[in-house]
C-alpha cells in the first residue's frame, strides 16, 4: 500500500510538469500559430500608429496652412498702420514727424 500510496503522489507530481509540459508542448507544437498571431498583431500595431501619425500630419498641415494665412493677415494690417502713419504725418506742416517716422520706419522716402 505503501508503494501505491506513493505511486499516486509521484504520478501526481508528474502530472503537474506534465500539464505545463504538455502546454509548452502545444505551443511548440503550433509555434507557427504563435508566430503568425504575433506577427498580425504586430503589424495591427503599426498601422494603427501610422494612422494615428497620418491624422496628426494632416492636423499639422492645416495649422500651417492658417498660420501663413494669419501672418498674411497681419502683415497686410501692418502694411496698412504704416501707410495711415505716414499719410497723418505728411499732414504736418514741418514735416519733421514724417521724417521722424520713416527713420523709425527705415524708408529712405
Amino acid at each position: 500500500m505503501a508503494s501505491s500510496s506513493s505511486s499516486p503522489n509521484s504520478a501526481a507530481g508528474v502530472q503537474n510538469p506534465k500539464r505545463s509540459l504538455g502546454l509548452f508542448a502545444n505551443a511548440m507544437k503550433r509555434k507557427d500559430s504563435f508566430i503568425q498571431f504575433f506577427a498580425m498583431t504586430g503589424i495591427l500595431l503599426l498601422s494603427i500608429r501610422s494612422l494615428g501619425q497620418k491624422y496628426r500630419i494632416h492636423n499639422l498641415h492645416e495649422d500651417t496652412y492658417d498660420l501663413k494665412e494669419e501672418q498674411a493677415s497681419l502683415t497686410e494690417r501692418m502694411k496698412s498702420i504704416k501707410r495711415a502713419l505716414l499719410h497723418e504725418a505728411s499732414l504736418d506742416s514741418t514735416g519733421l514727424f514724417a521724417s521722424r517716422l520713416r527713420l523709425l520706419f527705415g524708408e529712405e522716402n
